[in-house]
């Protein structure tokens, strides 16, 4: 598989957040929980209950059950999709009636109960396609990737740290300060001899990325925190804003970057070329070869400046990938609807738009609500845009 090359959008990104102050278990689950299952049915009540739209439409008395991840920064790209569906004629479940983490999102999918969602993170998600479906098939024999939809090369991932930590102590790289016990050490809150950072919640994937990182790059002195992403950064926040040492994964596009200011209260952190992460899965965990961040002669992105990104030896190398962000849906059902298909190929909101959206979300309530309304102010300051998109679907379909 071809890695694309990150786009320019990256450095746009980066000082649109300067100025304007999305993931696992160790292995793919066996079988849907009762939980998803529940909201599976809930969902498809709702469906069934729904009036059907324009019978002009390709999508007129066609249901499509689609889903979204549970992190917030993909809310408003989901949702838009969802409101465009529904302008193709199709009954389709709100995304939040099918909110999961991608263990159970792709199984979910697999199993046909859930569509599509436009959360996908390849290379790291494409791990969850390696489980069993409950007739004992792969979960990826019944999944569809659309390459090359929504965000290709738009997800950058990477380390944030409170810039006059680094700068006082001299610190460009965590593996700096994995050799240091005067740096580990003020990041050990606990006493247990080893220095915390901000990670990843336990069913996101890049908490498993995060610790085949640790293992392969031997910071044997590090360890990551897991607990509800927002709790983490609120306190990451509060620590690199009072100048005290702090370390958090994060990614982007996002309203988190708004708020930690790189360049400012913050920096990306980098690590050594040799630190980055092969498909060696020195872990052993099902899929983890997929967790590597060197792809096609590429290791791991270093494509942000010195305003933002401390230099290491190698210069800025945040030790991720930038992700291929993505819809991905279920192979049978996208066979029967080509009009479906076709809008996905086309799908391909603005990377500033949907960063601006982020903060627009994280200003709000956060509520379905307040998705919704700025999903369809997008499409309405956007109409000729998707329009267009639109046309190529009813072309299709």
């Amino acid at each position: 598989m071809k890695t694309k090359k990150p786009s320019l959008w990256l450095v746009i990104l980066a000082a649109f957040a300067m100025f304007a102050a999305a993931c696992g278990s160790d292995s793919a689950v066996d079988t849907v929980t009762d939980a998803a299952s529940d909201a599976v049915e809930d969902a498809a009540e709702a469906v069934d209950d729904a009036v059907s739209g324009d019978s002009d439409q390709p999508g007129a008395g066609k249901t499509a059950l689609m889903g979204r991840a549970n992190w917030s920064s993909g809310y408003v790209q989901a949702q838009i999709l969802h409101d465009l569906m529904e302008e193709l004629g199709y009954d389709v479940s709100s995304p939040d009636d099918l909110e999961f983490a991608p263990d159970l999102g792709y199984q979910t999918m697999a199993e046909g109960d859930m569509h599509f969602w436009a959360n996908s993170w390849y290379p790291g998600h494409l791990s969850w396609w390696e489980g069993e479906r409950t007739d004992g098939t792969s979960i990826g024999d019944h999944l569809t990737r659309l390459e090359g939809s929504l965000m290709p090369g738009g997800g950058l991932q990477g380390m944030l740290i409170t810039k006059s930590w680094a700068e006082d102590n001299g610190i460009t790289t965590m593996d700096d300060i994995n050799a240091d016990e005067a740096l580990w050490s003020q990041l050990d809150s606990d006493g247990n001899g080893k220095g915390e950072f901000y990670g990843c919640p336990e069913d996101w994937t890049c908490d498993d990325i995060m610790a085949s990182q640790i293992a392969f790059a031997g910071w044997d002195n590090l360890e990551q925190t897991q607990a509800g992403y927002d709790a983490m950064f609120a306190e990451f926040l509060d620590l690199a804003q009072a100048g005290e040492p702090a370390i958090i994964y994060t990614w982007t596009p996002t309203s988190y970057l708004a708020q930690a200011v790189p360049g400012e209260t913050t920096m990306w952190l980098s690590m050594n070329n040799d630190s980055v992460l092969d498909d060696s899965n020195p872990l052993g965990k099902e899929g983890g070869a997929e967790y590597a961040q060197r792809r096609d002669g590429q290791i791991g992105y270093s494509g942000l400046g010195a305003d933002t990104c401390l230099q290491g030896p190698d210069g800025c190398q945040v030790g991720w990938l930038a992700a291929d962000i993505e819809i991905t849906a279920n192979t049978d059902w996208l066979n029967d609807n080509p009009a479906a298909e076709a809008l996905f190929g086309e799908f391909k909101p603005p990377l500033i738009d949907l960063a601006i959206a982020g903060v627009a979300l994280s200003n709000s309530d956060g509520a379905q609500a307040d998705v919704e309304a700025i999903a369809a102010d997008w499409i309405t300051n956007n109409r000729g845009l998707v329009d267009g998109w639109l046309d190529t679907a009813r072309a299709a379909g």
